[in-house]
């Protein structure tokens, strides 16, 4: 299993296929291998060694999925650094891996020439603009242009080909190393799962440092489908993009849902060509995905399930279950069923299967498994335990096979010692019609340990108190899982860069100062 097969097999059975188009360049399949086969030609110029790693920091575009063929087609691993970080955090996750080479596009060079001083490891600085080629660095095209296509390296199976590092929601970042066999393995359940299909016109809206966005890069390449991209989501430009280019498949986050079914010009733009949404990467408010299908009754819906230690893809509901007046719009709740080749267990702290219907831990084994976490062995084993990964999510399967996921462990909330699943509240508050959005979180009480604290952003015009949030909760769930107190806020919340409302900075207020460990 080789990453660049996919490639050279789209371009053999697809010669006329466009594979990219993006601000005025449009390749085909073979122009696509051709151009991805000189840049691995540079990048051998500029001293990359098999095994070498090379960071990218940029936004989305037809170079950045070059990027991705070329640098294991020139034998070195792939390392996507999260565009929504600090400083800091870029120096950590270019030096933790020993970046030799950093390809960087306009939107972050500034940033990059003020820790440069702090990566002495990348040797190396590529351009990826258009415009004047900043001091000390290396236009992008003059590594494709000026070279002879290079021999594919000929890495795969079991060698690394990425390192995608955690967005660090939950903690400190983890680089998750990742096979070639990792993610073929991968882009071949998704290919399946996500009813990719080869007259497909995908859309990169999500990040594409991301590997939810990721499960499409290479499983839409796999399929030979046709690749457009914006260079960061934004709801408006998806809808001119989905009209404009024919849009037929997107991967999107639950937050970006929300923002294309309320934006006040969806009906401006013809969306008739969409056949596909795929979401996932956060938990979906049932409330919100009911109304998506109803405002885009055509389209069908796909949620997958997954994490970056799994390449990512583990479970998909299929488009039926979102038919609300069909057999398996029961399922509407779960995270679908397990992906083809993927096999998953809900187990309980002694690794052992816990009865169907009880809530235990989300575990999984198949080929798409990673190798590990870069230098953190003691880490690794602890996730990898008897050849099952622990994903660290709480959840129950029917009977029927079907998943649902309760809440991240460590987002559990313990109020007088009952577990409360913060996914389970937000799905409560997101019902009422007032509510654009919701997280909830466990915050500090003497008499409970913690309290179901809700924070809640309005619709605009709309009113809403304390009293009427936690009155409208009683009538849907048990009266302890109601929250006990309410903030409201007028500015969007916090998002990681693959857009999940990042819960750690929303606790930070108030838990500074105190341990989050209650008995």
């Amino acid at each position: 299993m080789y990453l660049t097969q996919l490639v050279r097999r789209a371009a053999q059975t697809s010669p006329k296929q466009i594979a990219t188009r993006f601000q005025g360049r449009t390749h085909t399949y073979p122009q696509f291998q051709d151009r991805v086969a000189r840049l691995a030609t540079g990048l051998h110029k500029l001293g990359l060694k098999a095994g070498d790693r090379v960071g990218v920091l940029a936004l989305n575009s037809d170079r950045y999925l070059e990027f991705f063929f070329a640098v294991p087609w020139a034998g070195g691993v792939f390392v996507p650094i999260n565009t929504r970080l600090a400083p800091p955090e870029f120096v950590f996750w270019l030096a933790d891996p020993e970046c030799s080479v950093l390809f960087v596009d306009d939107a972050f060079l500034e940033v990059v020439q003020k820790i440069r001083p702090e990566i002495g490891c990348v040797k190396q600085f590529v351009y990826m603009g258009d415009g004047a080629v900043p001091a000390g660095m290396i236009p992008y095209e003059s590594l494709v242009e000026g070279n002879a296509p290079a021999a594919d390296a000929g890495r795969g199976f079991d060698e690394l080909a990425g390192i995608f590092y955690t967005g660090g929601t939950t903690g400190r970042s983890k680089g998750v190393m990742l096979s070639h066999r990792n993610l073929v393995y991968c882009a071949l359940n998704a290919s399946l799962a996500l009813r990719m299909r080869p007259d497909a016109v995908y859309l990169h809206a999500a990040p594409m440092f991301h590997l939810a966005d990721g499960t499409e890069t290479f499983g839409m390449t796999m399929m030979a489908g046709s690749h457009r991209f914006i260079p960061r989501f934004d709801p408006e430009e998806v809808l001119k993009m989905i009209d404009g280019e024919k849009i037929t498949d997107i991967l999107i986050v639950p937050t970006m849902i929300n923002m294309l079914v309320n934006h006040p010009k969806l009906k401006d733009y013809d969306v008739s060509s969409l056949r596909h949404i795929v979401y996932g990467a956060s938990p979906m408010p049932e409330a919100l995905i009911r109304k998506a299908v109803e405002v885009m009754p055509k389209v069908r819906f796909i949620q997958a399930y997954g994490q970056t230690e799994c390449s990512p893809l583990l479970t998909a509901t299929p488009p039926e279950v979102h038919d609300l007046g069909g057999p398996l719009a029961s399922k509407l709740k779960s995270c679908g069923i397990a992906a083809p080749g993927v096999e998953v267990r809900i187990l309980d702290a002694a690794g052992k299967e816990v009865p169907r219907g009880e809530v235990g831990e989300v575990c999984a084994r198949a080929a798409n498994v990673m190798l590990g976490y870069w230098k953190q062995p003691e880490v690794t084993a602890n996730t990898i335990r008897d050849g099952w990964i622990h994903t660290g999510d709480g959840g129950y399967m029917d009977e029927d096979g079907f998943v649902y996921i309760v809440d991240r462990v460590k987002d559990m909330i313990i109020s007088g010692g009952e577990n409360v699943y913060s996914a389970e509240v937000e799905n409560a508050v997101y019902r009422h019609p007032a509510v654009v959005e919701c997280a909830v979180i466990g915050v500090p009480d003497e008499k409970w340990g913690e309290r179901v604290h809700a924070i809640v952003r309005l619709k605009p015009g709309e009113r809403l108190d304390e009293a009427a949030v936690i009155e409208h909760c009683k009538q849907l769930i048990a009266n302890y899982k109601c929250p006990r107190s309410v903030e409201f806020k007028d500015d969007p919340f916090p998002l990681s860069g693959a857009g999940k409302i990042l819960k750690t900075e929303l606790r930070k207020p108030y838990w500074a100062g105190k341990a989050r460990n209650v008995n």
